[in-house]
């Protein structure tokens, strides 16, 4: 993985629960680098988890990393 994060880009987890990564944000005392996403389940709940964190290695449920990003195609006819 060449661990680019796409904004707004839809990824399942692992577990395999599907989030919406909102931005990239910094932790004010660290200013360590993060990644917002927002559960696509339940009451939306919105996370963060430290970048690096967001790619590791897991090798698990079918799945090489933490979160991949998926390819969902719109369901609208095409014009």
């Amino acid at each position: 993985m060449d661990n680019k994060l796409k904004i707004k880009g839809i990824y399942k987890h692992y577990k395999g629960d599907l989030y919406l990564v909102e931005d990239i944000i910094y932790n004010s005392e660290t200013n360590e680098k993060m990644v917002a996403y927002r559960s696509l389940y339940g009451d939306g709940k919105l996370w963060c988890r430290p970048y690096d964190m967001f790619f590791d290695i897991v090798n698990k449920n079918g799945q090489k990393y933490r979160f991949e990003l998926q390819n969902i195609e719109s369901v609208r006819e095409k014009s």
